[in-house]
Order: C-alpha cells, then sequence, then structure tokens
C-alpha cells in the first residue's frame, strides 16, 4: 500500500515541476526572449513520467478489482 501513496505524490510534485517549466517558457517568450532550442524539450522528461505514472494510477481500481478488493458500487 505504501507503494501506491509514494507514486501518488510523485506524481503530484512532478505536475508541479511540468508546470513550472512550461509557464517559465511561456514567460521567457512573452518577456521577448527568444529561448536556445533544448529548452523547450525539458518538459518532455516530467510530461513522460507524468504519463507513466497516470496510467498506474489510472489502472489502480481495475486492477483491485479484479484481485477482488474493493468494490466499484457500494453495497446496498
Amino acid at each position: 500500500m505504501k507503494w501506491n501513496i509514494w507514486i501518488r505524490q510523485a506524481h503530484r510534485w512532478l505536475s508541479i515541476i511540468f508546470t513550472a517549466i512550461v509557464a517559465g517558457i511561456f514567460a521567457m517568450l512573452g518577456a521577448g526572449e527568444e529561448p536556445v532550442q533544448w529548452v523547450y524539450l525539458l518538459p518532455l522528461l516530467p510530461l513522460a513520467l507524468l504519463a507513466l505514472s497516470g496510467l498506474y494510477l489510472f489502472a489502480l481500481p481495475y486492477a483491485a478489482r479484479r484481485r477482488g478488493g474493493r468494490r466499484a458500487r457500494p453495497q446496498e
């Protein structure tokens, strides 16, 4: 269970990092500075990690249901 918490927390921090990088690029463009070409590639690493952790978090409820864990709907 601890593993899921770590991935969820990493996903949150990666989203903050990704947003800060993209905002920084737009701020540089808004200031009239043209950044070097490799700066445009900076958001790709956090984006790839976000995609992987997001897919994992998306699949968690389905895997738990398949293993016989929590139910999708509450019992009546």
